[in-house]
This record gives structure tokens, C-alpha cells and sequence, in this order.
């Protein structure tokens, strides 16, 4: 894991954004096609609004979520909306946007679909993660209820997830397929998420499901 300290959260989302701006155009010179597996919640917004201004062949680069919690996708809780509405975008609105959620009852009515959407993009060219104070990452929550299939070597690509603190059922890339990664970054903020970041190096990864991604990961803080 490497760690990079930054002075301010302004500083990090621009060196953040540059970072993956100019990794995926060097895959983009390699390969004919790439994919860019991203997060919900608050912090990646920032990020996500300087990425979409940046000239890059969109076209050729697949979204998709690394988790999405089981709302309609225009819910002020659906990470849908908030990709769609700050990545997805002005310049990188050609990007192709590969769901995580389609309108049934319960994610497990249609998660086979799901998983079959996202199969060819494996695996994930480049993956940004966030993660909480409870050391969840994705939707790998301590305590819930499928975590331990989720971690398992032999996961399917995706894994319904409910309880651990989630109030709705969600649906996650399980560790297997976010660990497969080509390249890395998790973004966190706050003396909170630091302290829980050195907290999960020395706990078991049931307790600390952040810990399955953390090897090979760049790791951006501000306070």
C-alpha cells in the first residue's frame, strides 16, 4: 500500500483527478477499450466533475459501479444518479455506462443480468474505492449478511448484501473482482477515516473488509 498525505482536500481531489485522468490514457494508447470501476457517496463527487472536463477518448472507456444501494436511480441515495449526474458528463458523457441496478423488487430478481453486463469489462482497468470509518469499502460491510461469500476466492462477480449498518439492500463487485484490479486508488478524508485506515492493517479482513484491497493500493488522505 502506498500512502499519500495531502495538505487540504482541494489538493487531493486535482492530484487525484490528474492521476486518474493520466492512467487511463495510457491504457487507453494500449488497449482499444478500458474500464473505470468507481464509488458512491459523498467524496468521489469533486473528483468526478473535474474528470468529466477532461479531453479523453470516452467512447472507448466502460462505467460502472463498484456497489449500488437497491433504490430507483433517482433516489437521492442511488450512486446511479450521482454518476450519471457528475461523471458521466459534459466531456466523458460518451462514456458507456454499465448499470449496477435495474428496477426490480430485490437485486437478487435480476442479478444475473447484472453480473453479465459487466463480465466483458473484467477486469477492471482502473478502480477507485472509498472507504468509511466502520472500514467497509464497496459494499463489504462488517456484519453483513453475505460478507464472507463476498470474500471468498471463489465469489460470484456480484453479491446481494444486506445489514452491517446498510439500511437498504445493495449489491456489490465482490473482493475477488475489485482485488483483480489493474490499478487502485482509495480516497479517504478526515482524522476518522485515517485512524480506522491503520486500525483495519491490524485486523482480520471479516473485520475489516477494507483490508482485501488494500495491498498494491494508493492510498489518498486529507484531513
Amino acid at each position: 500500500m502506498d500512502f499519500l498525505e495531502y495538505p487540504d482536500s482541494e489538493m487531493m481531489i486535482l492530484d487525484v483527478a490528474d492521476a486518474l485522468t493520466s492512467e487511463l490514457a495510457a491504457q487507453l494508447r494500449r488497449d482499444e477499450r478500458v474500464s473505470f470501476c468507481v464509488p458512491g457517496g459523498s467524496t468521489p463527487g469533486p473528483v468526478f466533475d473535474v474528470m468529466a472536463e477532461q479531453a479523453l477518448d470516452w467512447n472507448r472507456v466502460a462505467v460502472f459501479l463498484s456497489d449500488e444501494r437497491w433504490v430507483p436511480s433517482d433516489s437521492p441515495r442511488s450512486n446511479t444518479r450521482l454518476v450519471l449526474e457528475r461523471l458521466v458528463t459534459s466531456k466523458a458523457r460518451r462514456a458507456q455506462f454499465v448499470p449496477l441496478y435495474a428496477g426490480a423488487p430485490e437485486p437478487e430478481d435480476c442479478l444475473d443480468d447484472l453480473a453479465r453486463g459487466i463480465e466483458p469489462h473484467l477486469p477492471i482497468t482502473l478502480l477507485l474505492l472509498g472507504m468509511g470509518t466502520d472500514m467497509h469499502t464497496a459494499s463489504l460491510f462488517p456484519g453483513a449478511d453475505r460478507l464472507a461469500d463476498a470474500l471468498a476466492d471463489d465469489a460470484p462477480i456480484l453479491v446481494p448484501m444486506r445489514g452491517g449498518g446498510a439500511p437498504e439492500a445493495r449489491v456489490t463487485l465482490s473482493a475477488r473482482v475489485l482485488k483483480a484490479a489493474m490499478s487502485t486508488h482509495i480516497v479517504i478524508t478526515g482524522a476518522a477515516k485515517r485512524e480506522a485506515l491503520e486500525k483495519a492493517q491490524g485486523l482480520p479482513v471479516e473485520e475489516a473488509p477494507v483490508r482485501a484491497v488494500l495491498s498494491g493500493a494508493t492510498v489518498h488522505w486529507a484531513p
